[in-house]
């Protein structure tokens, strides 16, 4: 007894002096200005802390140091920290299936045992036989920062050609594993990136996309990714003698997505330059073991005017998901013989839903529809006849359909918010499906929370739905710490999912709000169209009448309510806080696209111009200035606490944008509200980032987001 006495004293005691040293303002590190000013359509710009884009410099290095060496300390010392550590790599603990899939006579999946840093590739003969290892990254590196980024297994299921990622780039480098004895090839192909891999049907080869080697005295890092080429890589030869298929010199900033269709005898390449639409490309190799390589390309779709999915093929008939005409989308036939659209076939016409995922498999096709943001998984004949809707266990989301047509059956994955990711098989001979992998997570109980969706007014009185997530018998007081995370962009559906992160934030009384912002693809392209280019506001507006309803509402108040978002969702975050700083207490932008006039001029970021414009041009020069995070900070001005998180390896979106506004917005930043910044080393946009580091990372963001609401330490 006396020490579970000394134990709450000690704590208390480091409870008040841990307060005590965060209510003095922090001294932060300071931050050369120069004297750079663009001139953008007759206004002058300036851009103070340009040197901060040079991450290479030792002066940027050291800046780095200096933010980090300030920033670690605070959240250590925070009293919810170590707690969460301790929360969530308990539930962090559980097994992790990926979906599988069957090559040959082999079926693949990922698995991860709970706390490995990085999931490990196996193989098995039968669904029911034993897994054997074929890959496992954990062995790559000794603190797990190189990780899988692709993986492509030939048509027999003999070889393996893998993608491999260094500390969260999008680079990644490519090399060929025996299935059998686990041994690789000598070769490695260099300078992929946004690539497929796509075995010819003989498996002797495979198609896969590079770029030019950047020049000896560029980083590339950061270097614009332009010039994608289609290249031909046959096994067993070096690099240099890969066969060039494609390329467009005089488009340099198209890239391309390749498949082989099942029966190995074409080559289908979708051509993207920004935004969703696309053209589409045949290559007919005529004999599927023997492939000519050298066959002519032909064009099949020659306008950018749509988006289109290849789906699978009947000898020359080809099934395509596309939004042409039909803004949710819908299934059309195109015979190769006769490709004008007066020809073309409408299989499942566009229908109230939101058509998200096709695949074929045997002589149907799965189908997963969005209503209101919620998955609806049917099954069709390959003529659009109905067959039968799949049950899902509650309102959530099917967030993947992995079959073929030489297979008749398909796997699938469920998650919720409350609901860990379940992954099923469905057999189109017996139409059931049955559980592949669930997973159990200790102390996780979904029965002791609901979840709503509520509809509301933006500023334009658009209606926008949003879920809300919380303890079953949630007293709207106005009091309960809110955490509201949205994205808005790139026609991306934000749909149910499950996250260790938010099920420990609403074990501990939280609330979690996450609306479906225009921009996204919940709606259909035209609700994606409504929140781009001069329209971006709308998002923003979108974002803040959330906020505004959840106070209205009493689930919260401005000093209970944080939000949070990364990328797109980052520069989010970073548009509204400087737009309503009052209505929020934290800010949590992760790696956000923050200066909206450069953006483009770095890595893949043209690739994003159909979204947001670009300051090239007068008109959306005005559009973006007026709400470019990093130019509207303004001097004076009381901002919420805020903690900016980014990778030192984001060559996604570049780190300098964060760099940048966290300078400026320590500069700016009037009243004690913290301004921080988390640079995390070897780590990028976050896809590969070894699970211990996620962990690090996300303790470090609750517990400045539950300290500076005011919530209880946690009980373990």
């Amino acid at each position: 007894m006396f020490g579970g006495d000394l134990e709450i004293g000690l704590l208390i005691l480091f409870l008040c002096l841990a307060t005590e040293a965060m209510s003095h303002p922090l001294s932060y590190p300071p931050t050369r200005k120069v004297e750079v000013t663009d001139n953008y359509h007759g206004v002058a710009v300036p851009d103070p802390y340009r040197w901060l884009e040079d991450t290479e410099s030792a002066e940027t290095k050291a800046w780095i140091e200096a933010q980090n060496a300030l920033t670690l300390p605070y959240l250590r010392s925070l009293p919810h920290r170590e707690p969460l550590k301790r929360l969530l790599t308990r539930r962090w603990n559980y097994p992790r299936v990926g979906i599988p899939f069957k090559r040959g006579r082999r079926y693949f999946y990922f698995k991860n045992d709970g706390l490995q840093n990085q999931s490990v590739l196996y193989w098995q003969p039968t669904l029911t036989g034993k897994p054997r290892v074929l890959l496992d990254p954990n062995l790559l590196s000794p603190d797990g920062t190189v990780s899988v980024s692709n993986v492509s297994v030939s048509e027999n299921g003999r070889w393996l050609a893998y993608g491999l990622s260094d500390a969260g780039s999008d680079w990644q480098r490519i090399r060929i594993r025996s299935v059998e004895t686990g041994e690789d090839l000598p070769e490695e192909l260099r300078w992929v990136k946004f690539s497929s891999i796509a075995w010819t049907k003989d498996g002797k080869g495979f198609f896969y996309c590079r770029y030019p080697e950047p020049p000896q005295d560029a980083n590339p890092m950061w270097y614009p990714n332009l010039h994608q080429k289609v290249y031909y890589h046959r096994l067993g030869t070096p690099q240099s003698e890969d066969l060039l298929i494609l390329e467009r010199p005089d488009q340099p900033e198209w890239r391309f997505d390749v498949t082989v269709s099942e029966d190995g005898r074409y080559v289908v390449f979708e051509v993207v330059e920004a935004g969703p639409k696309n053209l589409v490309y045949v290559m007919d190799l005529q004999r599927p073991n023997q492939p000519n390589l050298r066959a002519p390309i032909r064009p099949l779709i020659e306008q950018f005017e749509a988006s289109y999915q290849f789906l699978g093929n009947d000898g020359t008939l080809f099934y395509f998901r596309t939004d042409l005409h039909a803004p949710r989308g819908r299934v059309v036939a195109i015979d190769l013989r006769q490709p004008d659209k007066t020809h073309w076939k409408e299989i499942l016409p566009e229908g109230e839903d939101t058509l998200q995922a096709v695949t074929l498999m045997g002589k149907q096709m799965a189908v997963v529809t969005l209503r209101n943001a919620t998955s609806r998984v049917c099954v069709y004949t390959l003529k659009g006849e109905f067959v039968k809707e799949i049950p899902l266990p509650t309102l959530g989301s099917c967030s993947a359909l992995v079959g073929r047509r030489s297979q008749n059956e398909f796997f699938y994955s469920f998650t919720s918010f409350v609901y860990p990711t379940t992954i099923y098989r469905y057999d189109a001979r017996t139409g059931e499906s049955s559980v592949f992998h669930a997973p159990q997570i200790e102390g996780l109980n979904p029965s002791q929370y609901e979840t709503r969706q509520v509809w509301y007014r933006s500023k334009d009185g658009t209606r926008v739905p949003m879920f809300i997530v919380h303890r079953k018998g949630l007293s709207l007081n106005g009091e309960n710490p809110t955490l509201l995370y949205g994205y808005g962009g790139f026609n991306v559906s934000i749909t149910p999912f499950f996250s260790v992160s938010y099920s420990v934030w609403l074990e501990q009384g939280g609330v979690l709000a996450i609306p479906n912002l225009r921009g996204g693809g919940e709606f259909g392209e035209e609700w994606h169209q409504a929140g781009t280019k001069e329209r971006k506001q709308n998002v923003f507006d979108d974002f803040i009448a959330a906020a505004e309803y959840l106070i209205d509402h009493r689930y919260t108040s401005p000093r209970k309510l944080a939000i949070r978002g990364g990328s797109n969702g980052g520069l989010l975050v970073g548009a509204v806080m400087c737009q309503r700083p009052e209505l929020f207490a934290v800010a949590l932008p992760a790696v956000g696209v923050m200066d909206m006039l450069r953006y483009h001029k770095f890595t893949i970021g043209s690739a994003w111009k159909e979204d947001y414009g670009t300051s090239d041009d007068p008109k959306m020069f005005q559009v973006l200035y007026a709400y470019s995070p990093l130019h509207n900070l303004k001097p004076g001005t009381r901002y919420p606490a805020t903690l900016v998180t980014t990778g030192d390896h984001d060559d996604r979106v570049m780190p300098a944008h964060s760099f940048k506004f966290a300078a400026r917005l320590q500069e700016v930043q009037a009243g004690d509200a913290p301004v921080l910044i988390r640079i995390q080393t070897r780590a990028g946009h976050g896809a590969g980032k070894p699970v211990s580091l996620v962990i690090e990372e996300e303790a470090d963001v609750l517990a400045f987001t539950m300290y500076h609401l005011g919530m209880e330490v946690p009980r373990e």
